[in-house]
């Protein structure tokens, strides 16, 4: 494990009917690094083989820079999916109480915080919350014991935009601690476009690219007209004719067009 990366993934393998996961890849420390990709390609496999979740066939992974089966990770690893997985009976209350147990670094006063901030109450089943207040639950469990690297499945999907920009300021927020990374899967590329520094992007079980956000503005062009209609190296284009139009692309139009193989390397 280099001290450079939080998250290193090597020849990781998962075998299912139909689909087989086969990725490597690395996330550095103190980055918030975007893992996108369509539903289906592979997101929440790979989050729950980091997590020990899922056996996987084949591979390595080191977090933090110990093994994954390392029970002492758990301490700190911040974790939410996009259904948190509580008790329907529970309430906040019965939350924290059994959490605590689990976590030596749990901090009461940061989990007050975030209940008032927003506005959960404490006597209420879960089973009888919103989506959204399931979601601010789960994201106040995973900050409540100052962990070292959060792992978030689908944050912000099918919240509404209010909520999303809140969420995305509270992991604003988390990362001004020191040495602080996060990892989050999403198919939702304005979310990463405010705050990821680097992007992952699998599709069909495989990573594509991962380079960071500012690098793959610079590397390609969006080429359109004359019956041109894909995105290239940004160097050379001198091949083109002058009738097209360059721009930069937008994350997501890297994204449609790497999954429509309308990417062309120069």
């Amino acid at each position: 494990m280099t001290a450079t990366n939080a998250i290193e993934v090597n020849n990781l393998r998962k075998n299912y009917q139909g689909f087989t996961l086969d990725v490597s890849f690395t996330v550095p420390y103190g980055s918030v690094c975007g893992f996108i990709g369509r539903n289906g390609a592979g997101k929440t496999t790979t989050l729950k083989c980091l997590l020990g979740m899922i056996i996987p066939d084949s591979g390595e992974v080191t977090i933090l820079g110990k093994p994954s089966s390392d029970v002492s990770l758990k301490a700190d690893l911040g974790v939410m999916f996009d259904q948190p997985y509580f008790q329907e009976d529970w309430t906040a209350r019965e939350v924290e109480r059994v959490l605590r147990s689990y976590y030596p670094n749990w901090n009461g006063e940061t989990w007050r915080k975030y209940l008032e901030a927003f506005e959960l109450p404490e006597r209420k089943k879960f089973k009888d919350f919103s989506r959204g207040m399931k979601m601010k639950l789960g994201l106040t469990a995973a900050l409540a014991h100052d962990a070292k690297l959060l792992l978030l499945d689908e944050p912000t999907g099918g919240l509404d935009p209010v909520f999303r920009e809140e969420m995305l300021d509270i992991m604003r927020d988390y990362l001004l601690g020191e040495k602080r990374t996060i990892f989050f899967s999403t198919h939702i590329t304005s979310d990463l476009d405010k705050i990821a520094d680097r992007v992952i992007f699998i599709s069909g079980g495989k990573i594509i690219f991962n380079d960071s956000k500012y690098a793959l503005m610079e590397k390609y062009t969006l080429v359109r007209g004359d019956g041109y209609d894909e995105i290239r190296s940004t160097d050379p284009l001198e091949d083109l004719p002058r009738s097209v139009l360059t721009q930069k692309p937008t994350l997501e139009d890297i994204v449609v067009y790497f999954e429509r193989g309308k990417v062309k390397s120069c």
